[in-house]
């Protein structure tokens, strides 16, 4: 009777267990994902991997009529002109002017927006301030040249006494503006990564709302914090726009803000559209250029690595 009442009353229970054919299809497909996933892993490398050759490449082919001493240690860059000098310092020196001014502004702008945004601001407070910040990282970067050529100069020429129409203070200080954005939501999502229970604790001990934020908050986020602080300043050393119309096109030797500078990115720019012949010194001497920049950001990166590989095992 339990038998007859199993048979008409009670459906069979579906087996759960998947099939063969089942397992080789997604097997199939998994391999599908990951030979296109590698794929594509190989083509960011090999994409690097020939740019680097190429600026080696015509680095080496540079050095042959320039001398490497030279390159290195003389301080006057005047490439286009018939007896001209390949010292590449004041292409240094202006590239890290600026960027310095722009890590002046930047930094703690940043990691105090942050700090309010994550720790301090209501979530309706939140909703606005956050959007605001990362609508300025959508700006157009030539935009924010003619804002630093149209706007910033005239004002800081009423209070900066000897500052020329170009200059390397309004460049610096809008590059500052521009990476700004970045330096703030990297810094926020770090410190909003947290546990809460570092914070919790703290309290529970009797520190105040401050002592939480800058004593356990912001150590435990370090790395995070460093990492959008190195990834904001490779940013500021690679910017082309605002320093090609702003800082000027001077390669001068100097560290006055108030004077007209020459970046590396800006001489790439200024060179590419003259007259160099290929093949010629000046022409290959863009690519000099350009792999210093690389390795300058690549050991900003190296650096940034060890940083926070230091701080996390710290935390």
């Amino acid at each position: 009777m339990t038998d007859l009442a199993l048979g008409h009353g009670a459906e069979a229970v579906p087996s759960a267990a998947p099939t063969f054919e089942g397992n080789v299809s997604r097997s199939a497909t998994e391999r599908t994902v990951g030979a296109l996933l590698s794929a594509c892993a190989l083509v960011t490398v090999a994409t690097t991997l020939g740019i680097v050759a190429v600026l080696v490449w015509e680095t080496v082919a540079f050095f042959g009529q320039v001398s490497p001493v030279e390159f290195f240690t003389a301080t006057e860059w005047t490439p286009l002109f018939v007896d001209g000098q390949f010292g590449v310092w004041p292409l240094v020196t202006g590239t890290l002017l600026i960027t310095v001014i722009a890590a002046v502004v930047a930094l703690p702008l940043g990691l105090l927006a942050a700090v309010y945004v994550s720790q301090f601001a209501r979530a309706g407070v939140r909703r606005v301030v956050k959007p605001a910040l990362e609508l300025l990282a959508g700006i157009p970067t030539v935009v924010y040249g003619y804002f630093a050529l149209t706007f910033v100069t005239p004002l800081l020429q009423a209070v900066v006494p000897g500052l020329g129409v170009y200059n390397a203070l309004s460049a610096g200080l809008v590059v500052g503006i521009m990476i700004l954005p970045l330096v703030a939501s990297l810094s926020e999502d770090a410190l909003r990564a947290v546990p809460r229970r570092l914070s919790e604790g703290a309290y529970a001990l009797g520190a105040t709302e401050g002592e939480v934020v800058w004593q356990v908050t912001i150590p435990a986020a370090l790395s995070g914090i460093v990492a959008s602080f190195i990834l904001a300043l490779g940013r500021a050393v690679g910017e082309t726009m605002i320093v090609v119309l702003a800082a000027g096109a001077t390669p001068a030797l100097t560290l006055d803000p108030r004077e007209s500078v020459l970046t590396m990115t800006s001489f790439i720019v200024n060179a590419t559209l003259g007259d160099a012949a290929q093949g010629s010194a000046v022409f290959q001497s863009l690519f000099a250029v350009g792999l210093l920049l690389f390795l300058i950001t690549l050991a900003m990166n190296v650096g940034a690595q060890r940083v926070v590989r230091r701080f996390a095992e710290k935390a």
